[in-house]
């Protein structure tokens, strides 16, 4: 009896000590088998792409935001921007049209368009960004050599107004040309300067041009002037001769009006009317030192004596 309860007493720590085995086989697994699921996991956000690699391949790329898996040990994520991008493309020295120099700083707004596209020409996202600003640059340095210096820094003459947009377009045409998967949204000329031994002569024959231009405004300004006075002064003289005639025409019709009275008054009382008519004629010519000798029975002298 003793011997058989000392044999299932080692039974049964046998037994014990294989359960205890086989549950931390059973934990360590689960463990393994979690981290594995775990670190497989990776989450896609709203702003970026999610390359899926196998083997250095590319497999897969998503872009819809979300928790996703990959397969274990044989397949790797990396990251790729959705969003807009910045680049300052190096300044640089350029010629124009009529062989001016000019100093351009530019900087380009960009996004992957196609990263399945961007990784098999590009390979990658610095290439891509490379590659871009080469574009970028010789569109600029093609563009700006069309136009005239004089064009470029005259506010008045320039045509740079739809130059970004000219700019931005060919850029795009060349990516899709060799199937880059980036689109360029905009491009912009931040900064045009002269080389600094170039800027005083420049300066100078800006000054000589406004100059020019000021006197040009008071040459104008002159002969309107001139134009006005003279313009104003034949008015002036056409408005006096106009009213010496109209003057003259009253005049004439009151002496008409006149002569007809003095007619119409001399046939009513002829005797009177020349006896006005001769003191009219007296009063006319003598003063203080006339003197008239009449014969003493004249018609005067008895009228002047009051004889009738």
């Amino acid at each position: 009896m003793g011997n058989d309860n000392v044999v299932n007493l080692d039974e049964k720590k046998t037994f014990s000590f294989k359960g205890y085995i086989r549950l931390g086989i059973i934990l360590l697994v689960s463990i393994i088998l979690l981290i594995t699921v775990l670190t497989n996991l990776f989450i896609v956000k709203e702003n970026e792409y999610k390359v899926i690699r196998q083997f250095g391949e590319v497999v897969r790329i998503i872009d819809e935001p979300g928790l996703k898996m990959k397969i274990p040990f044989i397949q790797s994520v990396t990251t790729l921007p959705k969003y807009q991008m910045t680049y300052n493309v190096q300044e640089a020295e350029i010629n124009t049209k009529d062989k001016k120099r000019l100093i351009i700083d530019n900087y380009a707004v960009w996004k992957i368009k196609d990263p399945q596209k961007m990784i098999s020409n590009a390979r990658t996202l610095v290439n891509a960004e490379t590659k871009m600003a080469e574009f970028v640059f010789s569109t600029v340095r093609s563009e700006f050599g069309r136009l005239n210096y004089d064009e470029i820094i005259n506010d008045e003459k320039s045509s740079r107004g739809s130059l970004n947009d000219q700019v931005t377009d060919i850029v795009n045409d060349l990516l899709e040309k060799d199937n880059y998967g980036i689109v360029v949204t905009d491009v912009r000329i931040k900064r045009t300067d002269l080389p600094a031994e170039n800027e005083q002569s420049v300066f100078t024959r800006m000054i000589s041009e406004r100059e020019s231009t000021a006197q040009g405004y008071l040459s104008k300004g002159d002969a309107d002037k001139n134009r006005i006075i003279a313009d104003t002064d034949r008015e002036v003289k056409e408005m006096l001769a106009k009213a010496e005639a109209d003057a003259e025409e009253i005049r004439s019709q009151g002496e008409s009006e006149a002569a007809k009275l003095y007619n119409s008054t001399y046939s009513k009382d002829p005797e009177f009317y020349e006896m006005y008519r001769t003191l009219q004629s007296y009063k006319q010519t003598l003063d203080e030192e006339t003197v008239i000798i009449i014969p003493f029975d004249s018609p005067y002298a008895r009228l002047l004596k009051g004889e009738q």
